[in-house]
């Protein structure tokens, strides 16, 4: 149970790009997609800090996930994410894990994914490499030393962090089901996301609307789940994620976000609370 704190970080970021006809399914670029282009440039302009504390059924804090997006040269955009341990919960499974995206401008898809997992209380070290060749439709996993591994894949993918960037900034409008276009499990997947409509919730900021979106996924990925996840959007151009719940085995898992900055989005832009 106590290796599940990543479950949020997966389920969370497993949202993706739209609701894609079939002509454009298997190649698309940014324009194919409904995007609302403010939200687009709120979203990757900003150089936006994500922090959210992780607790269990109860309210029982358990870890941390901080989540990036910065600017990376003139080629597009670099996304890190961090996730650590907290409390008891190191006594039971310590976590300090590291990811990298590296996403280009145009299609907003990854082109290199790297993976650094610390876990475990001997801190066993893990590496993953994915290089993503988008054009050739041809992606490279190589973990630790291992021999590299390429995939064929039938159409653009992206990761876990890639998809739930370019998701905030899409329409969601209720009745539609976004197809996520994912690479897990080395091969890709497309996953169906329901849009669950709007919702006041409590947060950081107060009282805020919200639209609440539940990706159902159907294979394991990078950490192992249990039921369903639902997560909670700003409904206005910042698209700002304020909640994420993802029931597990026993109970469920609830990131909540605690510390948020977006140059771009200054009536959000706090330090916590």
């Amino acid at each position: 149970m106590f290796r599940n704190i990543q479950i949020v970080l997966f389920s969370l970021v497993l949202v993706s790009s739209a609701g894609l006809s079939d002509a454009t399914r298997a190649g698309y670029p940014e324009e194919s997609l409904k995007v609302r282009r403010d939200a687009l440039q709120r979203v990757y302009g900003g150089n936006e800090t994500l922090h959210y504390s992780i607790s269990w059924t109860g309210g029982v804090k358990i870890g941390d996930l901080r989540l990036e997006i910065s600017t990376d040269s003139i080629k597009g955009n670099k996304i890190t994410a961090k996730v650590t341990d907290y409390g008891l919960f190191k006594l039971f499974y310590p976590v300090d894990d590291f990811f990298t995206t590296f996403i280009d401008f145009y299609q907003r898809l990854p082109y290199r994914y790297e993976v650094l997992q610390r876990e475990g209380h001997g801190r066993d070290e893990t590496r993953r490499l994915t290089i993503y060749d988008q054009e050739r439709l041809v992606v490279r996993y190589q973990r630790d030393d291992d021999e590299p591994l390429d995939v064929a894949i039938s159409g653009p993918v992206h990761n876990e962090f890639s998809s739930f960037y370019i998701t905030r900034c899409l329409t969601l409008d209720p009745g539609e089901v976004p197809v996520v276009p994912t690479f897990a499990d080395k091969r890709r997947h497309e996953v169906d996301v329901n849009i669950l409509g709007a919702e006041e919730v409590g947060s950081m900021f107060g009282k805020v609307s919200t639209i609440r979106v539940q990706p159902k996924m159907t294979f394991r990925g990078l950490y192992d789940k249990d039921g369903d996840t639902v997560i909670w959007f700003t409904d206005d151009v910042c698209r700002v994620p304020v909640k994420i719940n993802s029931k597990i085995l026993i109970g469920s898992l609830t990131a909540e976000l605690v510390e948020y900055h977006n140059s771009l989005c200054p009536e959000y832009s706090v330090r916590g609370r």
